[in-house]
């Protein structure tokens, strides 16, 4: 027997559905993503933490889900918003039904609701602070006011929260059919030696790192840039993450550090507009974020369209960018910053997922420019 479920917004808004997933509460900034696939991997990416996602696509649980699919090692969204959930998941893969994994996980999830209207509110009021209550006795009035107690995410570090607190390497590369597995390269294999930041890291990125050739270490993300560079790195990777940039004091600090060098440097996401600010740039809290896996973003010095996978609240502000920083990618959609190039280091970043899961891999080619960069290097 299914159990009640309210979705309240800091407006007052209420959504009535039904709990797909833990019994409880749950608060954030609901947001919306139109991927119309990849539920799972939204789900486990680190960089949706603290935050309520709405899926527009109106059937979700098709597939079910496996831990193949998993960007982390455990569910990070604050809590799951959909309109249909279907009454079979088919998939050979699949192991769990999608309110069993939400369920196993302790995430609070409602389905049944209007997410058209949910979406039209925010995107024409921008994204708002949430809270999902599910099971019995459940009342609006304590779902509204939970929902403007959260403080939201501008300000928030959420990167040292998610980040891996120890060291490791990593050598698993992208997914075979042929073997169904992640294939573990040999360390003799992998020409390039780098050092991965971890803010959220998404595995995905990881795995196309291992793809090209290089040995990856992921560090904490204070780790200071003297313990990066005793580590003598071919690149250095700034990976996505959640949250606000600016109050990662510790990580622009290392970021300048390391530009210092030679040494290459890429940045995705968070990683991106970490970068900005370790260049002198500022960014901005966006109305409703990019979310999603079908966003044109134009290649500024050839004029290629791209489709790619966006996922962010912040982005860095064009018309701070130093002299020696400057545009490369821009968004279609609005017009936004989407990648940067340093014109003095061999340092470059990119605002969307250019390792896709989910989404399209148009922009993966980003990942072959780092490798250049480190083979030009030696």
């Amino acid at each position: 027997m299914t159990k009640p479920a309210i979705l309240a917004l800091a407006d007052g808004s209420i959504f009535r559905g039904e709990s797909i997933g833990a019994d409880g509460q749950t608060v954030g900034e609901v947001v919306f993503n139109t991927a119309m696939t990849g539920y799972q991997e939204i789900l486990t990416d680190p960089s949706y933490a603290q935050q309520i996602v709405t899926l527009t696509y109106p059937h979700i649980g098709n597939t079910g889900t496996t831990p193949e699919d998993a960007e982390s090692n455990r569910v990070w969204s604050a809590g799951l918003v959909i309109r249909d959930l279907p009454l079979l998941a088919s998939n050979w893969r699949n192991t769990q039904s999608l309110p069993e994994y939400l369920k196993a996980n302790n995430v609070v999830a409602i389905a049944g609701i209007d997410t058209r209207r949910l979406t039209r509110i925010l995107r024409e009021k921008g994204a708002q602070n949430g809270c999902i209550l599910a099971g019995d006795n459940i009342s609006e009035e304590a779902a509204i006011a939970a929902a403007r107690g959260f403080p939201g995410l501008k300000g928030m570090d959420l990167a040292k929260v998610v980040s891996t607190k120890e060291r490791y390497e990593w050598r698993s590369s992208v997914w075979e059919l042929k073997t169904d597995s992640h294939p573990t390269i040999e360390a003799a294999d992998l020409p390039y030696h780098v050092v991965a930041f971890d803010y959220g890291v998404k595995l995905n990125i990881l795995r196309m790192l291992v793809a090209r050739g290089c040995r990856v270490t992921v560090v904490p993300a204070q780790t200071p840039a003297s313990e990066v560079l005793a580590l003598n790195p071919d690149g250095v990777f700034l990976s996505n993450g959640p949250g606000d940039p600016e109050p990662c004091d510790y990580a622009i600090q290392a970021i300048k550090e390391i530009l210092e060098t030679e040494i290459p440097v890429f940045g995705i996401c968070l990683g991106h507009q970490l970068l900005a600010l370790a260049s002198g740039a500022k960014t901005v809290k966006m109305g409703h974020g990019h979310h999603g896996a079908n966003h044109p973003v134009q290649d500024l010095d050839t004029g290629v369209v791209m489709i790619t996978s966006q996922n962010h609240g912040f982005a860095v502000d064009e018309a701070t960018l130093p002299g020696n920083v400057r545009a490369i990618h821009k968004s279609l959609f609005d017009g936004t910053l989407q990648g940067i190039e340093r014109t003095d280091k061999s340092a470059f970043s990119f605002q969307g997922h250019p390792e896709a899961s989910p989404g399209p891999t148009d922009v993966a080619p980003l990942f072959d420019r780092f490798t250049d960069a480190m083979a030009k290097r030696r």
